[in-house]
């Protein structure tokens, strides 16, 4: 059986919920708003998970997975929430999922958060199906006005996206009408998604609970590779190892699960508490990661500027915290220890435009669960949720982690990031035609002096030297040029009052975490 994951997105009370409920057979542990404060509040608080199954398209029939072939194809509906506080759950069930639905509410058309989905879904998936829902709601004989006018629109809109050629089907979740029509339309866009079953077992937890004299539950989604009965799992955020007693998929016991399979496995029992979401993965194959280099990709509709030292919500898979952004850009795409890495000390809104790599270092409040190269989604999340702004600032994956507690003192000293920097003074007085004094390239306090002695100096007529020697805390420096300075440079300098009319620079490249005694070089 092929199981295909399909989100449901939208806007809040655009009727994920019952289109969900409308399009599935077999409902999980989670599914149609079963939390009480769901159901008391009237919207979707939580994810919730479904299914239905369905005879296998014939366009998918002549594909062979591991030499079998499928027979049934399963949808796994993650019914997301649509509210704007909510939006880290959105993010977190959106990572899990191969292609989406999004619910637009045909009389309001694309709201806030229907916009968010939208750019949330072009980075986890590539294929889409839009449900313009609630027609029944229109007047009958405008319907085919209204639909072909917001078709249009919506067309135009999905025009500047990955998008741009997904279906788009009118319907009414609550009545039933064209669902029939919607799921052929699902069933000829289904595709079979690229698996990695011989990577490290990795599973995402959305749900976890105790069944008396069994042990306890996790249910979510295999992410990558193949998990069998009586294998060793790990909670890498407890630190603890379980074996794995029984697995079900919405009530039918598995010998095995492989990626992309939404499955409940039962392991030898802890307390749930402990692990309201989080990964389960092959012992010894996640660490806690205190801070990541990613390549930063920023996204488009964020109107605000991102700048050194300023603080997102870092949300990777389930887990949102807060990290601290240090900018930098590079040569060549990725990222290796030993380049060289200019500092920016910001991205402003046309940063999507930038041509060099932008890389970034993100420092976490508190060490997260990931894997190497795992999707990362930086945003503003304590925006005012009533504005139209869009909260999701950039994307990247996780190119280099810091699994060291202590990384300030292991990694930072060897991250060769810059800045270009430039001093400038005025000559004060010549010694002789190969030594001149100059003044002002230094406060009197505050400044290294020895870090720049042997640095290149050029004066305003053109002449470079050296920086020789300091003159204690005073901002005097001796220059000492290899070269006889030129005579109409020398008669300058020996005007009176002219002397400072002859600049001189030094420009060198100040490192941010190399100690004090090679911070500074040209």
């Amino acid at each position: 059986m092929l199981n295909l994951n399909v989100g449901i997105l939208g806007h809040v009370d655009s009727g994920k919920t019952t289109l969900a409920k409308a399009l599935s057979g077999i409902a999980s542990t989670a599914a149609f708003d079963k939390n009480p404060q769901s159901q008391q509040r009237g919207i979707t608080l939580d994810l919730g998970f479904s299914a239905l199954l369905v005879d296998l398209p014939d366009h998918l029939k002549a594909h062979r997975d591991g030499g079998s072939e499928y027979d049934r194809l399963q949808y796994t509906f993650v019914d997301c929430p649509g509210h704007a506080s909510l939006i880290r759950t959105i993010i977190g069930g959106a990572q899990i999922i191969d292609m989406m639905i999004l619910v637009v509410d045909i009389g309001k058309g694309i709201q806030t958060q229907t916009a968010e989905c939208l750019v949330i879904g072009e980075l986890t998936c590539r294929k889409m199906i839009v449900a313009l829902n609630k027609i029944d709601t229109l007047e009958e004989d405008k319907r085919v006005k209204v639909v072909e006018k917001m078709k249009k629109g919506l067309g135009m809109a999905l025009s500047k996206t990955i998008f741009a050629s997904s279906p788009i089907i009118e319907i009414s979740a609550a009545s039933g009408l064209n669902l029939e029509r919607f799921v052929e339309a699902l069933k000829g866009y289904s595709f079979v998604p690229e698996r990695t079953y011989g990577l490290p077992f990795l599973f995402a937890v959305d749900h976890c609970f105790t069944i008396k004299g069994q042990g306890t539950v996790c249910t979510g989604t295999v992410l990558q590779g193949q998990i069998k009965l009586n294998e060793d799992v790990e909670i890498p955020k407890l630190k603890l190892v379980k074996k794995v007693k029984s697995m079900q998929m919405f009530k039918q016991s598995q010998q095995i699960a492989k990626q992309g399979d939404r499955i409940g496995i039962c392991i030898t029992q802890f307390d749930p508490k402990l692990l309201e979401r989080g990964l389960l993965c092959y012992p010894g194959y996640v660490s806690d990661i205190y801070a990541a280099v990613l390549q930063l990709n920023p996204i488009q509709y964020y109107k605000g500027i991102v700048k050194h030292k300023a603080k997102f919500h870092i949300t990777c898979g389930y887990e949102t915290v807060m990290g601290t952004v240090i900018l930098f850009k590079g040569t060549d795409p990725g990222f290796t220890i030993a380049e060289q890495y200019e500092f920016l000390e910001e991205l402003g809104q046309d940063a999507a435009g930038e041509v060099s790599p932008i890389l970034a270092l993100l420092e976490f409040e508190r060490p997260i669960q990931a894997v190497s190269n795992a999707l990362v989604i930086g945003s503003k999340l304590d925006t005012d949720i009533h504005s139209s702004l869009c909260r999701l600032a950039f994307h990247g994956k996780l190119e280099y982690s810091c699994t060291d507690k202590d990384y300030s003192t292991s990694f930072l000293p060897q991250l060769n990031i810059f800045k270009e920097k430039r001093k400038t003074g005025t000559v004060q007085r010549v010694v002789n035609e190969t030594e001149l004094i100059a003044a002002g390239l230094f406060k009197k306090t505050g400044n290294n002096r020895q870090a720049f002695l042997g640095l290149k100096v050029q004066l305003s007529t053109g002449e470079c030297g050296v920086i020789e020697d300091s003159f204690g805390t005073t901002s005097k420096v001796r220059l000492r040029f290899m070269e006889p300075l030129g005579k109409t440079t020398l008669d300058l300098l020996n005007k009176k009052g002219a002397s400072e009319q002859v600049k001189v620079e030094v420009k060198y490249k100040k490192y941010l975490f190399r100690k004090d005694g090679n911070k500074v070089v040209q």
